[in-house]
């Protein structure tokens, strides 16, 4: 008990150093989204709005893409995606923690309920 709430405490603390890196809080943005897409009922994501907001954030050419298969392969132990460089599966895990924390805290319900405000934009309800 006392070391799960040792890593929540580190979570917490590492949450908000991650927000002043446009990267990771890009990352964070792009999880999120798949996540809302995968746990929650008639979700999905808007590709094009998520490739507008890396040109906005200035991210390189190619972000969403590398994220989403950076996503894909960490979530799927290697089977799919293709992994990225040692800094962005750190952001990737880091996002995938934090998400995991929200999701069990809020209760899966709440927190879907909380990503359509959050993500709107970039998640939809399916047609």
């Amino acid at each position: 008990m006392r070391y799960g709430l040792l890593i929540a405490g580190a979570l917490m603390i590492a949450a908000p150093a991650q927000a002043a890196d446009p990267q990771s809080v890009y990352v964070t943005l792009v999880l999120q989204a798949f996540a809302a897409k995968v746990e929650c009922p008639n979700t999905d994501v808007v590709y094009q709005d998520l490739l507008q907001k890396a040109q906005d954030m200035q991210q390189p050419d190619g972000t969403t893409e590398t994220v989403r298969k950076a996503i894909a392969y960490l979530l799927t132990g290697g089977k799919m995606g293709e992994r990225a460089d040692d800094t962005l599966m750190g952001e990737v895990a880091l996002a995938t923690q934090t998400t995991d924390f929200d999701q069990k805290r809020l209760g899966l319900e709440t927190w879907c309920e909380t990503q359509k405000t959050k993500l709107a934009g970039f998640i939809r309800p399916k047609n």
